[in-house]
């Protein structure tokens, strides 16, 4: 018992880490922003934190998704649609420990509550994943249309698909009266 309770305690630590880190980098450019008279950006991004680093990371899980679509695709000559349900499952797990620790704080109390966060997660990936196969399938096999030019912009429908579904059934903040289940 006294065993799992300091595993909890040294995860709980470990959490607490990386998110200090990246508020420690996060400050250190917003007070640099300040110093050269960039404020006004630096101000912008306090006051929509949460949007800024959600478009961050998922421009980062946008790059993971490209190039690993674009390896399987040009280096390994995989399909159009298997390099790209490779490279969502890549994207995918990245955003979600992303989207987790920094961008949501997510903090579930039980093992049921990380499940059904877990579930959600990806099921609503899943759906997303649907429209950006949809969309590559029609514009690039059909219609022959640039895949570069065409990956990027299903990422944009996807990432604000994504956004909406993590902020209002994945990550929804509760209230302080309300439990994880």
């Amino acid at each position: 018992m006294e065993e799992n309770e300091n595993q909890e305690i040294n995860e709980e630590k470990e959490e607490l880490k990386s998110i200090v880190f990246l508020t420690k980098f996060e400050d250190f450019f917003l007070n640099l922003f300040d110093k050269i008279h960039l404020k006004f950006l630096s101000d912008i991004y306090r006051k929509k934190r949460e949007v800024w680093r959600y478009l961050i990371f998922g421009a980062l899980a946008t790059v993971v998704n490209i190039v690993v679509y674009m390896i399987g695709l040009k280096v390994f000559g995989i399909s159009n649609a298997i390099s790209n349900a490779i490279a969502w499952v890549a994207a995918a797990v990245f955003a979600y420990f992303t989207n987790k620790f920094f961008v949501f704080a997510s903090k579930v109390d039980t093992k049921k509550a990380l499940f059904r966060e877990v579930v959600s997660f990806f099921s609503c990936r899943l759906f997303t994943l649907v429209i950006d196969e949809a969309i590559m399938i029609i514009t690039v096999d059909k219609l022959h249309w640039n895949e570069l030019l065409m990956k990027i912009i299903a990422n944009i429908v996807v990432i604000v698909l994504n956004y909406i579904f993590s902020k209002i059934l994945i990550f929804a903040k509760k209230d302080k009266g309300e439990k994880s289940k």
